[in-house]
């Protein structure tokens, strides 16, 4: 009792609270209430959908907090490589030399880079009737010196990224390349500018994500950007089959039926520092593979084979 007394009553007063507090989190604990916060960096790719798996996740894990960011995918590996963040949003295959690093990457969905130019294009007709093959795309971004749309006077300017990007990587592979760093144009930052730049000059040409083409809501391309249509059979006309850009529903369809050419496509990742230790984390990484795939289709990517996902679950 001595002690009580020599104890003021602001003092006690927090004494008691931590003490309820304390309780509070055993209770929480006892019933199997999740919270903390998960960091995810990376790429514009997968930004979109990570901020959808995110709201979603939260309706059911309320106290769970997101802190999401798009710089590319270079950034978002480098960020999680150094504990910066909880997990990378990743739009290539991850390198030998970053799983030595400690990167543990699950594919949770897929879509493709696609060849953009401006829908104010003065010879639009021709390059949708002809469309461009892998070798003409190749001679744009891959050669220096001045360039023309193929048979014409016609200049083009071509435009990349300047970001670490992973849908810089995949295109420069597609078109013979190895690195990013091989491509030429005019450099800008992420998905968004570069569509923007494309959008704004006539003459430009560039690549962007699928996503960042067609409005999600119409399924239409958004006003001012249209696709350089690929001739993937190279016989210098774009045939039925190869016809499948009018909206986001064709374009999603032929990625994941193999009509359009991987790479381009690719799988996307999240990638963790590790085999993940975080409860929360594994748990979020859990409900990606299983109830966050009802959100893949609807928000334009592509889903995964069943088989694909069982074996990243074993991942976790």
């Amino acid at each position: 009792m001595k002690l009580i007394k020599n104890i003021s009553l602001p003092i006690l007063f927090l004494l008691l609270l931590s003490a309820c507090n304390n309780q509070k989190k055993s209770e929480n604990n006892a019933t199997g209430k999740i919270e903390g916060k998960i960091t995810l960096s990376g790429a514009f790719a997968l930004y979109p959908l990570a901020n959808v798996w995110a709201e979603e996740f939260r309706k059911e894990y309320p106290d769970v907090k997101f802190n999401i960011s798009a710089g590319g995918a270079g950034k978002g590996m480098v960020d999680v490589l150094a504990g910066a963040s909880d997990l990378a949003l990743y739009s290539k295959d991850i390198s030998p030399v970053e799983v030595k690093k400690g990167a543990y990457g699950f594919a949770v969905t897929k879509d493709a880079v696609i060849p953009t130019i401006s829908s104010q294009n003065p010879i639009i007709g021709q390059i949708k009737k002809k469309g461009l093959k892998q070798e003409t795309l190749a001679s744009y971004f891959l050669k220096d010196g001045k360039k023309v749309w193929k048979n014409t006077k016609n200049e083009v300017n071509v435009y990349t990224r300047s970001d670490a990007s992973g849908a810089a990587e995949v295109w420069v592979k597609y078109l013979g390349g190895k690195a990013q760093e091989e491509l030429k144009g005019i450099g800008v930052f992420g998905d968004p500018g570069l569509a923007e730049a494309v959008k704004n000059d006539p003459k430009g040409i560039g690549f962007n994500n699928v996503i960042y083409v067609y409005d999600l809501n119409s399924g239409e391309k958004y006003p001012g950007v249209d696709v350089a249509p690929i001739d993937i059979n190279s016989n210098g006309t774009i045939d039925p089959d190869e016809n499948f850009y009018h909206n986001l529903g064709e374009i999603t369809k032929a990625i994941a039926d193999g009509r359009y050419p991987s790479p381009p496509a690719r799988e996307l990742f999240l990638v963790s520092k590790g085999k993940p230790q975080s409860k929360v984390v594994k748990i979020f990484l859990n409900w990606v593979l299983t109830k966050g795939r009802a959100f893949v289709v609807p928000n334009g990517y592509i889903l995964l084979e069943d088989a694909k996902i069982a074996d990243e679950i074993k991942k976790l």
